[in-house]
């Protein structure tokens, strides 16, 4: 490592114009929540707006609920695959550091114990490690299928355990990102040495504030999805899925599209 030693006689370096960029944007990335210049790389893969999803008859779907599923949209291995990727490059970029991963509840549960299962893989194959500690947090801002205004954070009081240290937000969904940028004002509230958001989902909705997480899994269309921990009104969490809703009936959801079998 090279040290600089300055006296009171020595002319201090002067940066160019470009280095001085340089560092401002090293130190911001330091920090989650930017809007920044989106790449193919930032947007995971990108599934378009026509695609129809895979016959459900190729797949297994709980009982229950084959009346209103329509067809599988991601299949569960593909969502693995991208979730060990994701992990790879969590570990390529914070290996060796502690972190404390936040994980976004009720959706997130299942994105982030895979992802973590997925780390405690790499570190143990690895010659770099990821020693980890993983709280929880609640966030509410849907009513049945509309994001609201209202954001209700539970499990808040006890974030003053991020001072000071490296916070990894895991997230399920985001879509016009108004909500996270809220749940990342109140955690820079506690001081963290460093915050970084993976979400597994991005929605593409014209409502949308540029907002897009450090880690990404896939860029969706603008449809509600349900399924691997996310729910409607407390349904379809047990499905091994993300799934989008086609179409609400009053009282039954009579089409939806697997995300994953």
């Amino acid at each position: 490592m090279t040290s600089w030693r300055v006296s009171s006689s020595a002319a201090l370096p002067k940066w160019t114009r470009e280095e001085f960029d340089s560092f401002n944007e090293l130190k911001e990335s330091n920090m989650a929540g930017r809007e920044r210049n989106q790449t193919d790389m930032d947007k995971g893969i990108v599934i378009p707006d026509d695609w129809p999803g895979y016959p459900l008859d190729l797949f297994t779907s709980p009982e229950h609920y084959c009346e209103d599923l329509e067809c599988v949209y991601i299949p569960h291995g593909v969502i693995m695959d991208r979730t060990e990727r994701l992990a790879r490059n969590i570990m390529d970029d914070l290996g060796d550091h502690d972190i404390v991963v936040l994980c976004v509840l009720k959706g997130g549960y299942q994105f982030c114990a895979d992802l973590v299962d997925c780390i405690k893989v790499l570190c143990r194959h690895s010659n770099k490690t990821l020693p980890m500690r993983v709280d929880f947090i609640r966030l509410k801002s849907y009513l049945n299928d509309q994001s609201t205004e209202d954001l209700h954070i539970e499990g808040a009081e006890n974030l003053s355990v991020l001072s000071g240290k490296n916070v990894l937000i895991v997230e399920a969904i985001v879509d016009t990102g108004k909500t996270m940028k809220t749940l990342l004002d109140h955690v820079e509230a506690f001081s963290p040495k460093m915050i970084k958001v993976a979400g597994l989902l991005v929605k593409r909705v014209p409502s949308g504030t540029g907002y897009l997480p450090d880690y990404v899994g896939f860029e969706i269309p603008n449809r509600f999805v349900v399924g691997y921990a996310l729910d409607y009104n407390e349904y379809f969490r047990d499905l091994n899925v993300r799934a989008t809703l086609s179409t609400l009936l009053t009282v039954a959801l009579t089409e939806i599209d697997i995300l994953i079998g």
